[in-house]
């Protein structure tokens, strides 16, 4: 008995310690390809290049992302996580611009880079110290990001302000939900890959900024 308890506890703290691992590497390579994509975008505002487009932008996105989810287990997989969130800072950069080009553009794209920030932070940390497990929400969020994804299209190709503003606030509690999420999943061991888990973070802090941008804008008479 005592050596089925000494064996538990010895897979328990295992358990723990490559969790941990996975958090630091994955929080590692979130900050490089956080610093990336805001290189990438920020050469693509200086050099004023238009947005590719929204059939282009998920072509290359999923595309991209398919391929890194491909390699997630191989040493391709590093350069494929860059080349991912190059081309959404690519395609991010003529988003900013639009913004900056509004009076008052720099304060709602400080702001709204700001409380992204702040949304990130506050969450992983609350995850962090708490240790709670989110892995509950894992069926509703998805069903909630397809649904909204639809919206979105549906309010781009439609020209709907309203429910393009619907579709930005949905995002906005969504990831801040999937941030809750993947965190906690890495946390408990239900994410070992820090590669995919780097990827899951990105996309929610830039669909967050998107969003948060869009809500500004709106707010301060973009539409």
């Amino acid at each position: 008995m005592n050596t089925s308890i000494r064996s538990s506890a010895t897979q328990t703290q295992t358990s723990a310690l490559e969790s941990n691992k996975v958090l630091r590497n994955t929080y590692a390579l979130l900050s490089l390809t956080l610093l990336f994509s805001a290189i990438t975008a920020g050469a693509s505002l200086l050099l004023q290049l238009p947005h590719p487009g929204i059939i282009i932008s998920l072509v290359g996105f999923f595309g991209l992302y398919f391929l890194t989810t491909k390699l997630r287990n191989s040493i391709w997989g590093l350069p494929s996580v860059f080349a991912l969130t190059g081309f959404m800072g690519y395609t991010l950069g003529p988003i900013i611009g639009h913004y900056l080009s509004m009076p008052g553009g720099g304060t709602i794209v400080m702001n709204a880079m700001a409380m992204t920030g702040l949304i990130f932070l506050s969450l992983s940390a609350y995850v962090l110290t708490t240790r709670k497990n989110f892995s509950f929400m894992g069926g509703f969020l998805m069903v909630g990001i397809l649904l909204a994804f639809f919206a979105g299209l549906a309010a781009v190709f439609f020209q709907i302000p309203a429910l393009a503003l619907a579709v930005s606030a949905m995002f906005v509690l969504l990831m801040s939900g999937f941030i809750l999420y993947e965190t906690s999943n890495i946390l408990h061991g239900g994410e070992t890959n820090y590669i995919m888990a780097t990827v899951s973070l990105y996309v929610s802090i830039y669909n967050l900024f998107t969003s948060l941008l869009q809500i500004l804008g709106f707010l301060g008479g973009d539409e």
